[in-house]
């Protein structure tokens, strides 16, 4: 399951996370509130997936897990921020596509 995960994952996250919501029970084990998993679904999907993958049943998140959040965390605000240039880049050239 694990190894088709991340195949999923990089095609797209958020293929990934209803993949992983569909076939385990990992998505409620890692959040207490659905409302939580449906927003990051959304907004921050790789970071909602590296939380659900390195949530420990008992602890939580902990050691290596905070730096993969952290990590997947800011390749969200990158893409959300290289979405936003390419934005401008269009608006400014005039290139509508």
């Amino acid at each position: 399951m694990g190894c088709l995960l991340a195949l999923f994952a990089m095609v797209s996250p958020r293929l990934a996370i209803f993949l992983l919501w569909l076939f385990s029970d990992r998505m409620k084990i890692a959040f207490d509130s659905g409302w939580i998993a449906l927003l990051g679904f959304f907004f921050l999907p790789w970071t909602a997936l590296a939380w659900a993958v390195c949530y420990q049943f008992p602890g939580g998140v902990s050691g290596f897990g905070y730096f993969v959040v952290g990590f997947a965390f800011l390749v969200d605000i990158s893409s959300w921020g290289s979405s936003e240039r390419a934005r401008r880049q269009r608006a400014s050239t005039g290139n509508y596509v």
